[in-house]
């Protein structure tokens, strides 16, 4: 009867500890704060593969969605507080530098689940570079930023290829504009990535911050920058409302409206504009030329991603990488990329959207990774002036004298 016995609570024992081992994983909950709203396309993918994952893992997710202000103004100081968020994302520059006190060291667990088999390896490349040499980010949601423009006003134009050059580009606007349309737009909300790109061209992303953070704006380089631009604006090349297009004016009034030719945009560009632009759009997509006397050509551009990162006081940093995994990986990636228009980030997800697929070729072309705008937005207490005389510039208002003065003036 002991031996019975025995055994029975032996059984217990045993049960109870498998119990336990299922409790461990149903127990589990993950914070995830999302930089998208629940209504957008992103939103919409991200909510669905997040319910697959606790079905399938067993493991809750507590899947908050804040959207890029709720990210960018109140992530910070809740992290500070030491409120519970595990897993939280936005832009790849924005989270390894805005939040990096915060970021898990992913070495560890991308080894232990081999993370990297199906990842694209210029963008791991390019997490790692942005967390100072180790990954402290997964990437998601690839983009990459560029020229766009209406195929259809290219082919009436008689342009048989995307401009490779400066002279080239000119020659396009040349055509465009003998045609009827207007070569180029652009919003305020992207203006200086413009000046960032024209800059960058000429001395590199080290040379434009060394320009905006040393106020070197006697440099040759900005020199060249306001006379090619305002060369663009003497011959009409900008849109007459480029001054004053507030985002998303340029974009969806001219550009997907088939008034404009070109606008430098991200990948993201053809899914925002899509409603207006109609069915019968066809996007086509080029680097931003090389400039005589630069540095670096067609190769170089902004290109990333959204990325995934871990909160290093997290206490379910494991559960929180399945399900980072979950989301860029497999079905999660390839609805992501369906519903919102997007790059997979898994590279067995070889089917990109059709809008997408000019962009395709500049992907695999580009080699040299630059962060958001060239670095010219990384002194704060200019952008402003940045903004407002590229603007100016463009608008045809000011020459490229009184451009470099005014920033001088701005820079004290």
């Amino acid at each position: 009867m002991k031996k019975i016995l025995a055994l029975a609570l032996a059984c217990v024992l045993v049960l109870g500890l498998f119990a336990g081992c299922g409790a461990k994983s149903d127990s589990a909950k993950v914070v995830y704060w999302s930089m998208w709203e629940s209504t957008e396309p992103q939103g919409k993918a991200i909510a669905e593969s997040v319910k697959a994952f606790t079905e399938k893992t067993g493991i809750q997710v507590d899947l908050q969605f804040k959207g890029r202000s709720g990210i960018r103004d109140g992530l910070l100081p809740a992290l500070t507080a030491n409120q519970v968020i595990d897993v939280f994302d936005e832009d790849i520059d924005r989270v390894n530098n805005d939040f990096k006190d915060y970021l898990l060291d992913l070495e560890e667990l991308n080894k232990k689940y081999d993370y990297e088999k199906t990842a694209v390896a210029g963008l791991m490349d390019a997490c790692r570079v942005a967390g100072n040499g180790t990954l402290k980010t997964i990437p998601y949601q690839p983009n990459v930023f560029a020229f766009f423009y209406n195929q259809k006003i290219f082919d009436e134009a008689g342009i048989t290829a995307a401009p490779t050059t400066w002279d080239e580009l000119l020659d396009a606007c040349a055509k465009i504009k003998a045609v009827g349309y207007i070569p180029i737009t652009c919003d305020d909300a992207y203006i200086t990535c413009m000046i960032g790109y024209h800059l960058g061209r000429l001395v590199g992303e080290e040379g434009v911050r060394d320009i905006v953070n040393n106020n070197k704006w006697d440099d040759p380089a900005v020199a060249q920058f306001a006379a090619d631009y305002a060369e663009l604006a003497s011959l009409g090349y900008f849109s007459p409302n480029v001054a004053s297009n507030a985002w998303p004016a340029g974009q969806n009034t001219e550009l997907a409206g088939g008034k404009v030719g070109m606008y430098l945009n991200g990948s993201w560009l053809p899914n925002e504009v899509k409603d207006t632009a109609g069915p019968d759009f066809q996007w086509g997509c080029f680097s931003y030329p090389a400039v005589d006397g630069g540095v670096n050509g067609p190769e170089t551009c902004n290109y990333g991603a959204q990325v995934y990162a871990i909160n290093k006081n997290s206490k379910v940093s494991d559960e929180a990488f399945q399900l980072i995994q979950f989301l860029t990986k497999g079905e999660a990636d390839k609805k992501l990329s369906e519903y919102s228009v997007g790059i997979p980030a898994d590279t067995t997800n070889t089917e990109w959207p059709a809008l997408l697929s000019g962009v395709k070729p500049v992907m695999d072309s580009v080699s040299v990774r630059w962060s958001w705008a060239v670095g010219v937005e990384s002194n704060v207490d200019i952008t402003p002036a940045i903004k407002e005389n590229t603007l100016k510039l463009c608008g045809g208002s000011i020459t490229a004298d009184e451009f470099i003065q005014n920033m001088k003036n701005a820079a004290g």
